[in-house]
Parts: C-alpha cells; sequence; structure tokens
C-alpha cells in the first residue's frame, strides 16, 4: 500500500454495534411520519410503530452482547429481532436480518464484500418468507439494497462504510419507485412506509460510519402530526395476528403453507427452532390452532385492524384515546361506536390459552366450562400488549386512559401502569376502576363518552374518577360449584349456602374488593328478588344507566332486565349482554350481573 492509500475498512462487533444504535435512532425519530404514510398492506397507521417496537428488542441484544466478533452480534440482532418482530413489516425485517446472520455470523470482521453476499441472502430470506410477495414494497428496496452493495463490491469496492454510503443514492431512487409501482401507494401520493423505514435505517447507519457519532435515542413527538386523508380499512380481514412457533424442527415452508389458507399478508420467519407468524385473517383461533400443530405457541396476538385505522386517521374527533381490558363487559355495538380500544385478557383451559374476545367468545367460554374437563384460569395480558397499544396511540392522540380491572383481584393494573411509565411524555394515565365485569365497562363507556365530548386528558382523568363511586355491580351466583373448582369459595361454604338455600351475590367495594355483598334466600323467584334487591341500593330520584350481563342464559338476563326497568324509575339507557369471564370463571353458566351508574351526559 502506498503512502496516499486510505486503508480498507471493515466493521468488528463494536462498531457493528454503534451503528446499528444510530440506525435505530434515526428510524425511531421517524415513527410518527412513517405511521401517517402507512397505506400498504392495510392504512391502519402502525408500520412505524412496528418497526420501532422490532428494533427495540434489537437495541436490547446490542447491551446484552458486548463483543468485537462482529458475526456474534448479528446472530443475537437475528435472533432478538425474530422474538420481537411486530407486524408484517417487522417480520419482514428480522427475516432480512437472519439471513444476514446465517451468512456471515461466523465473520469476526465484516468487509463490504462479505456484507454485499449477506445482503442478497437477507433479501431472499425476507422474500421467500412472504406468501404473495408484491413489488414496490420493502421486499423491493431490500432487493436494490441488496443490488447495489452487490454492484459496488464488484466494482472493486471493498472498504464497507464507502461502500454503504454510496448505496444510498440508488436506495432512495428505489424507495421513489414504490409510489408509481403500487396503485394504493399511486393513489394516497406516498412511498411505501416499511421500505422508508429501510432506508432510514441504512441512513443512520451511513451517517454513523461517516461522523462516527451515533446520536440519541428520539421520543415520539408529544403531539401527534394531522393524519392523513388516506381512507378506511379497506382489507377483506380484520385481525392483524401473530405468535411465536417454537420447537426442535420447526418447518417454515409447511407452516406457511398449512397457514396461507387461514388470511392474507402472511410472513413467516425465523430457524427450525423458533418462527415468528404474522397473517391478516377473520379468524385467529383457527391461525393459532394450526400454528400449534407445528410446536408450541407463545406470544399469541391478535390487533384490530379495523379499529385501528379509525384511531389512526381520526374517524372521530377526539383528542384522547380511551384502552380498557377485556375483563371490562361492553355491548358490541356501544365498542364500536364509543371506540373503546380492548386488551385482551389470557383464559386458559388446561394447555390451552385463548386471547378473550378474540379467540374465545362469551358463548364458546361457557360451552367450555360446561363440559367440565378442566377449571379455567386467568391470567393478565402481558405488559407488552399494552406497551403496543399506549405507543401507537401515542402517535395519534394527545394523551390516552385506560380504565383497569380493579387491582384488588388482578395484576392487571400493574402491568398497564408499568407499560404507561415506558412511554415518553407522561401522556399516558392508568385508572384503577376499583370495579370488574360491567361496572368498569360502564366507567370505559363514560370516559369515552367524555373524549367524544372534546375532553382532554386531565378532565377525563378528573371525570371519571369523579364517577368511579358512583358506578356498582352486583352478581348473583347460580351456584357455587365454579367458584369452589377455582379456588375462590371453599367447599364447606358451598355446604352451608346450600344447606340454608341461599344465593350469594357479589359487589364491588369502596375499597375495589369484590366480595359477598349479601344474599338471597330460597329458590322462589330468584329474579325478581334480585331486580328488588339492586334498585333497593340506587340512590332515589337519580337517573341511572343500567347493563345486565348473563353467563350464556339470554333469556334470563332479559327477564332480569324488564323487572330492573319496573323496579327502577328513573333509566337513562338500558343494555343486555353476554357476560365475560371476569366474574364468569366464578358464576358459571346461568350468573346474572347487573351494573348501574348514576349518570349525566359529559359537560
Amino acid at each position: 500500500m502506498s503512502a496516499t492509500e486510505t486503508p480498507t475498512r471493515t466493521l468488528d462487533g463494536t462498531t457493528l454495534a454503534a451503528v446499528l444504535r444510530a440506525g435505530i435512532y434515526r428510524l425511531h425519530a421517524r415513527t410518527d411520519h412513517l405511521n401517517r404514510i402507512n397505506v400498504f398492506p392495510v392504512p391502519d397507521g402502525d408500520t412505524g410503530t412496528n418497526l420501532a417496537m422490532t428494533m427495540y428488542a434489537v437495541l436490547g441484544a446490542l447491551d446484552a452482547t458486548p463483543s468485537m466478533h462482529a458475526g456474534r452480534i448479528l446472530v443475537a440482532v437475528a435472533d432478538a429481532a425474530i422474538d420481537g418482530a411486530r407486524g408484517n413489516s417487522g417480520a419482514i425485517l428480522a427475516q432480512f436480518l437472519h439471513g444476514v446472520a446465517d451468512t456471515i455470523g461466523h465473520c469476526a470482521t465484516i468487509d463490504a464484500p462479505d456484507f454485499a453476499a449477506a445482503a442478497a441472502a437477507g433479501a431472499r430470506y425476507a422474500r421467500d418468507a412472504v406468501t404473495e410477495p408484491r413489488e414496490g414494497t420493502l421486499l423491493t428496496v431490500m432487493a436494490a439494497f441488496a443490488a447495489e452493495m452487490q454492484r459496488l463490491t464488484t466494482g472493486g469496492t471493498a472498504d464497507i462504510h464507502a461502500a454503504i454510503a454510496e448505496s444510498l443514492p440508488g436506495l432512495r431512487a428505489a424507495l421513489g419507485r414504490t409510489t408509481t409501482t403500487l396503485e394504493v401507494l399511486r393513489a394516497a401520493n406516498v412511498v411505501d412506509a416499511g421500505a422508508a423505514g429501510f432506508v432510514e435505517l441504512v441512513a443512520g447507519i451511513a451517517t454513523c460510519l461517516e461522523t462516527g457519532e451515533t446520536g440519541e435515542p428520539v421520543a415520539m413527538p408529544s403531539v401527534p402530526q394531522e393524519a392523513m386523508a388516506i381512507g378506511g380499512c379497506e382489507g377483506e380481514h380484520r385481525y392483524c395476528t401473530e405468535c411465536v412457533v417454537s420447537g426442535e424442527a420447526v418447518d417454515p415452508r409447511r407452516l406457511r403453507e398449512d397457514l396461507a389458507m387461514h388470511g392474507s399478508s402472511l410472513v413467516v420467519a425465523g430457524t427450525r427452532r423458533k418462527a415468528r407468524v404474522h397473517i391478516h385473517t377473520n379468524d385467529p383461533a383457527r391461525v393459532f390452532e394450526a400454528a400449534a400443530r407445528h410446536g408450541a405457541l407463545s406470544a399469541q396476538k391478535a390487533d384490530d385492524m379495523h379499529r385501528q385505522a379509525l384511531a389512526a386517521h381520526h374517524r372521530r374527533a377526539r383528542r384522547v384515546a380511551i384502552v380498557t381490558d377485556s375483563a371490562a363487559d361492553i355491548p358490541d355495538e356501544l365498542l364500536e361506536r364509543l371506540d373503546v380500544q380492548v386488551i385482551p385478557v389470557r383464559v386458559h383451559f388446561g394447555t390451552r390459552s385463548f386471547l378473550d374476545k378474540v379467540t374465545l367468545s362469551p358463548e364458546e367460554f361457557y360451552r367450555e366450562l360446561a363440559a367440565g374437563e378442566h377449571a379455567p384460569r386467568t391470567s393478565q395480558p402481558p405488559p407488552g400488549d399494552f406497551r403496543r397499544m399506549y405507543e401507537f396511540l401515542a402517535s395519534h392522540y394527545e394523551h390516552i386512559v385506560s380504565i383497569s380491572i380493579t387491582s384488588r383481584v388482578s395484576g392487571t393494573f400493574a402491568a398497564a401502569k408499568g407499560a404507561a411509565e415506558r412511554i415518553t411524555g407522561g401522556r399516558t394515565s392508568v385508572i384503577d376502576s376499583g370495579n370488574v365485569s360491567i361496572g368498569q365497562g360502564l366507567l370505559a363507556m363514560y370516559a369515552a363518552e367524555c373524549a367524544s365530548a372534546g375532553f382532554d386528558g386531565p378532565r377525563v382523568i378528573a371525570a371519571v374518577e369523579a364517577m368511579r363511586a358512583k358506578t356498582r355491580t352486583w352478581g348473583l351466583l347460580a351456584g357455587l360449584d365454579h367458584a369452589v373448582r377455582g379456588g375462590r369459595v371453599t367447599p364447606f361454604v358451598r355446604r352451608v349456602s346450600r344447606m340454608l338455600r341461599c344465593s350469594p351475590v357479589l359487589t364491588n367495594h369502596p375499597d375495589g374488593r369484590i366480595a359477598p355483598g349479601g344474599a338471597l334466600f330460597g329458590r322462589h323467584d330468584l329474579t325478581a328478588r334480585f331486580a328488588r334487591f339492586v334498585a333497593r341500593r340506587l340512590r332515589k330520584g337519580i337517573a341511572h344507566r343500567i347493563a345486565v350481563g348473563h353467563g350464556n342464559a339470554e333469556a334470563a338476563g332479559q327477564h332480569l332486565l324488564d323487572a330492573l326497568r319496573a323496579e327502577i324509575p328513573r333509566i337513562e339507557s338500558a343494555h343486555l349482554m353476554p357476560l365475560g369471564t371476569a366474574l364468569g370463571v366464578h358464576g358459571g353458566p346461568g350468573m346474572l350481573v347487573v351494573g348501574a351508574q348514576e349518570y349525566a351526559p359529559p359537560a
């Protein structure tokens, strides 16, 4: 080498970790913009969030795997991306990284020809993971990046710093062409959001290679920009469904073939030990059932893209988003009209797990309960479910108010609170409803009405906290068998109840407990007597919103609602609905629940 020649630069593990961080920070800074231009495959406004969350997992791997060996870093990064992948774009990006790691995971340092070969493998892996690859998308731009790297290295560029920097003009040109390749992008006059995220990642890497600066993590904007008017969710499938399939010999190809009939936008990314599934479907339960034949399932989720699209594009002019968990019972038509976002509780029968009210309807729950093979268990949603929802909504609303099941009976409030604390800007607030089932649902409904009336976050919170003491729930147990099976009641209490011919009534107490609050003796005309029991505990002269939930006993529920109308002089509105799992696991089929709220329209 002559004195004027510049030495060929490579990447060791330390430098690779630094440039990856820089790329992730740049991608994170563009999250809101990527969400706003997201129109493909559905305009649900979450591509930026999904890419950012996928790469959050990579940041954790970089922190946990300090090494001078670049290949080891790449292997750790690929594994973390598969575990943390979110959405269609996140799964594709994870598979790209997996292809890169498979190709050069043995290399202690990486030069431009090494990386060009790895990028080509990554682009192939990503395309192979998609059942119906489309041009003009993230796949196209990944292939263009690989082609640019190969063109440069074939021309003699061995310096990886120079090769990545020189690839950017061609990469950006390929991104620009996505607007004219896909009709949906042409109509909206935007580039593909996933492809744009990939370009931002590469641009951040190139900048760090040039300047040596990684930058700092950038929080999402505290006030969202106006969403683009790009139409609603027009896809034929409603749920963005994901899971991880683990085993000794998972076959991604066979898994992909088995799932292809269940929906669209199918991506199966991963290895023979672990595969991440992403699919758009109308039947998440069927997807999980089919996937479970290939290995053990984990990380199951099913996001309602229709509801997300409405939130993302501000179909309802609101400043505050309302979230609750599925322990809340809310009539379906009001859930839609009031735009309440719901995070599903997990329901377990033996070794089988379900997403409450998504892959297990109330009717299916009571059928399983009546079969009696396994006593049901419920568990709180993982913090990641809350965080994913909060981060998505934070990019579209000024404030998020989350209404949780009472903290006295579940860890859900703590999980929601922990997730909220990780959302930057302090714009996510979690309220302990001190209630459950219909009472919790009434509070979520009231919060949504306040938001629809134009209240800001602090005003919604104050209104809900004031309404909390005015919202009650009572549940008439048809028997104590299910409460005994679930361990909530001892067999001795059941024997005494039978001997005295009494039916306990559960209620929410001021300290948040859900515990007996009375009993009805005898078996004659229980429904009418339960209506009188509730009516006597309501303040006179006050308008009440009433809701009745039934454990697969609609006729009895209607009878109770009619009896309540006869007993309560002023009813603002009355609703009948299937009872969910929160109280259903203890009361079983035939349980009747009443929620009552002293109601006045938000003003």
